[in-house]
């Protein structure tokens, strides 16, 4: 008998092997399979067992896998994927992105590696506003108005505090009382080297070792006592990390301590103080733990920091709108705006949702979405953006996406999915971390029995110290930190400069890009083309009739050509016929029938795909507009080509930059487009590109990119367009116009906001940057741990006489901590162009 089932919770073959195992420990099985790429586990088995069973193996094992039946498994996520994400909706994820996106629905530390787990920011919460009154809290209503006991004016309820501030705040209790603690037991045993000890007049060393002990419970058993529960998760699980070294190192040193104390007889002499008392490390253990402590702090306070960027976008989200109804204006939650409304915008408000301008005009600063510190002008019909901030003039918008379908939502999800995700290079931290806590804890063992067996009296006491100090200063937590906290702030800090990034890969791969694939319309032209003129054979067909046939066809058709032949016609007053049979050819045009006639409209690779015949008039007349840069669209009736439309559309002010600031950083453009050769040799020529090719359907886009991959190219293809979503799709890195379709963004690992190529000069430049912080913060790690474990095993006090006391070794890991996250903070200020 043979079941298959889904796993959760997989990232690595270490997992599946894990997984494996768990699993074949089940009796009556026979063999387990799992697919680590599906997430499938197949299971042989003698007969059936109840799925309980297996999900029960795998609770017991840490609960960091699941198992599901496949339906079940499918429904879960479809559940989380309709949750509400973000703050006050428990979302939380792990900062060194053990496990992948894998999220967890409440705060706690990370099975696998023990850090704080961080809560993602999202517009979840803050976009519904409750009122309450000052006097009677437990008053709380829905609407603004007065307090039905009081009297008195309703106030907005104030959020409480966010997962992140609590845990911070609960790390500071803890910390001053191990604070608080710790220091009498640091002075009690430092009073040891001054000479003939005062305190030693008041009572017998014994009885302040008892004092220590006291003392220290407070720190080992409340403050610090998660940090052996991490420890002893992680050893249960087999997922050792840096609270496995903390626990074994701190916590011989306390037990060794205590055993001391209560069996002082059972330690040779050279482990005792002339009074005949153990020597004690108390005050080791207590210093240790409280440094620990505050790197957590200071970790738990700079964590705050690296997502800021997503913080300052939620600030932009305003809490009310004011929707128009029956003539009337009223205050709503923005969570209660639905499409369709119609809201007014009053100068230096926020816009609420996503919509079009409908009466009066703005100027809007959209630059916390752009990057662009330039006011745009909005007309009537124009689209305003959600979070973008009013001029000094009112209007009227009518609300078209709300929610979490608003443009400021899918940036804020994309910067925390992208946030969450895994760079490339990161797989070398975690490798070398999956072996580095064994490691230290044998070096840890060498450095014990090397000083007992040869160093200076007392021998087994510098054995326990110098081992102690291997185990704490040995962090791997600062090689997990490297990678994801400069991911977290770049990606931040394209999102403030209308860069989205979609994942860490396409990042990092932005910065080995030798080859820019560029699309015409859209990418390098304003994407907004305007009829020009058009020429028909009168004695055929008047002007009047071909524009009715062209804009009854095009209004079918999403092509931002086939839009602008719409509003022209719109413009125009023109009647429009009922299309039939319609059907668009990506890369060539349209076609279809109105009033009994075949209608075919595009380039003449459609007239040839139509059979319809283009006479050698009407294809010079229309070579005369291509070679101005225009392009033209053929209208044929009944297989023969009547006439055709000429279509202008703007290269962008800052196109033509772009692309010399991108060749110069060495990258070579190339311009792929379906448009005529005449039109593409005019834009060619116009930005100096001596690379393109025209007439290129989709397939063709798709193949080149393939061809310059074969030849070791590293290529990245920017286009706007549902024709471009296999090439922006193939490419090593995809680059959407934010302008364009949802189809080009969805297959992009990269979004330009505001549209233009500039916007690829600066994910270049951040790219560039978060590489560099990268192997500088994995550079620190590593030299570091190079360093500070050789020191703290004594391969100085030789040549030296410099040992590594485990208070220092404690201080200096948490500081590694802090140094990589303050390295990775100062991208915040990086100029990206």
């Amino acid at each position: 008998m043979k079941h298959s089932y889904h796993i959760h919770g997989m990232t690595c073959n270490g997992c599946r092997q894990h997984v494996e195992e768990a699993l074949s420990r089940v009796e009556g099985v026979l063999k387990v399979n799992v697919d680590l790429e599906e997430a499938v586990a197949s299971i042989e088995m003698e007969s059936h067992i109840a799925l309980e069973k297996f999900q029960n193996v795998l609770e017991n094992d840490g609960g960091r896998y699941s198992i599901h039946m496949p339906g079940e498994h499918n429904l879960e996520k479809e559940k989380k994927a309709q949750k509400p994400r973000g703050k006050g909706t428990g979302t939380f994820y792990c900062p060194m992105h053990c496990e992948g996106d894998k999220t967890y629905d409440q705060a706690g530390d990370c099975p696998v590696c023990g850090m704080d787990l961080v809560e993602e920011q999202s517009l979840a919460a803050g976009t519904s506003r409750k009122w309450t009154c000052p006097m009677h809290p437990e008053i709380i209503k829905d609407d603004p108005g007065d307090c039905p006991v009081c009297g008195m004016d309703l106030v907005p309820v104030q959020p409480g505090p966010s997962a992140e501030e609590q845990t911070y705040k609960n790390l500071l209790r803890k910390f001053w009382i191990a604070t608080v603690f710790t220091l009498p037991i640091f002075l009690i045993a430092m009073s040891e080297m001054l000479e003939g000890n005062p305190l030693y007049n008041i009572m017998d060393q014994k009885y302040w070792n008892w004092i220590q002990f006291g003392l220290s419970l407070s720190v080992v058993f409340y403050a610090s006592w998660m940090f052996f529960e991490r420890a002893y998760r992680s050893i249960k699980t087999w997922n050792l990390n840096m609270f496995t070294l903390i626990g074994i190192g701190a916590g011989v040193a306390w037990c060794f301590s205590v055993f001391g104390m209560f069996f002082p007889d059972f330690f040779p002499a050279q482990f005792k103080t002339p009074s005949g008392s153990v020597h004690v490390y108390f005050e080791a253990a207590a210093v240790i733990l409280t440094l620990v402590l505050l790197g957590q702090l200071l970790e738990a306070r700079a964590h705050s920091k690296t997502n800021s960027a997503v913080k300052e976008l939620l600030k932009l989200a305003p809490n009310t709108a004011i929707r128009i109804r029956d003539g009337a204006e009223e205050v709503i939650g923005i969570d209660e705006i639905v499409p369709g409304n119609i809201l007014r915008v009053k100068p230096g408000d926020k816009i609420a949702v996503d919509g079009i301008l409908t009466e009066g005009e703005a100027s809007v600063d959209e630059s916390m979405i752009s990057g662009e510190p330039i006011p745009v002008y909005k007309n009537v019909g124009d689209k305003v953006i959600s979070g973008t901030i009013n001029g000094n003039l009112s209007f009227l918008m009518k609300a078209e996406k709300v929610g979490a379908d608003t443009l400021l939502s899918q940036i804020i999800q994309m910067v925390n999915d992208a946030s969450r995700s895994k760079a490339p290079i990161q797989h070398l931290a975690d490798k070398v971390s999956g072996y580095f806590v064994p490691i230290v804890v044998l070096i840890a063992i060498i450095t014990f029995v090397i000083w007992a067996l040869f160093g200076p009296e007392p021998a087994y006491v510098y054995a326990l110290v110098n081992a102690i100090a291997v185990l704490i200063i040995a962090c791997p937590c600062a090689l997990g930190l490297a990678t994801p906290m400069s991911v977290m702030v770049g990606v931040g800090k394209g999102a403030q400069n209308g860069v989205l990034i979609k994942n860490a890969a396409a990042l990092e791969r932005m910065a080995k890009v030798d080859t820019l694939i560029i699309d015409k319309t859209g990418t390098i032209t304003e994407g907004q083309p305007t009829v020009e003129t058009i020429e028909t054979n009168t004695a055929i067909l008047t002007e009047e009739k071909a524009l009715e046939y062209i804009v009854s066809l095009n209004q079918m058709s999403e092509h931002p050509l086939a839009a602008a032949t719409v509003n022209y016609g719109r413009a125009k007053g023109v009647k429009y016929l009922k299309a039939e049979k319609f059907r668009a050819v990506a890369g060539m045009g349209v076609e279809g029938e109105i009033n009994s006639k075949i209608i075919s409209l595009g380039n003449d690779k459609m007239m040839a795909y139509s059979g319809a015949i283009l006479s050698s008039a009407i294809e010079d007349k229309a070579e005369e507009y291509q070679q101005q840069g225009k392009t033209v669209a053929f209208l044929a009736v009944d297989k023969e080509v009547v006439g055709f439309v000429v279509i202008a559309d703007k290269i962008k002010k800052t196109s033509k930059m772009a692309i010399k600031m991108l060749t110069d950083k060495g990258i070579n453009v190339i311009m792929l487009t379906g448009d005529n050769p005449n039109t593409a040799y005019a834009v060619a020529r116009e930005l100096q590109l001596s690379d393109f090719q025209a007439a290129m359907l989709p397939a063709d886009k798709l193949k080149e990119v393939e061809r310059l991959q074969d030849k070791g190219h590293i290529v990245a293809m920017a286009g706007d367009g549902i024709n471009d979503a296999p090439a922006l799709a193939r490419a090593d890195v995809g680059i959407a116009m934010g302008t364009g379709t949802d189809v080009a963004i969805e297959s992009a690992g990269i979004t330009l906001v505001k549209g233009d190529l500039k916007g690829i000069v600066k994910a270049r430049n951040l790219s560039n940057k978060v590489m560099k912080n990268i192997k500088q913060n994995l550079f620190f790690a590593l030299v570091y741990n190079t360093l500070g474990v050789p020191i703290a095993a004594g391969v100085l006090f030789p040549f030296f006489g410099i040992l590594l006391s485990p208070m220092i070794a404690a201080a200096a890991m948490s500081f590694s901590s802090v140094s990589v996250i303050a390295n990775a903070l100062r991208l915040r200020t990086a100029s990206i162009g």
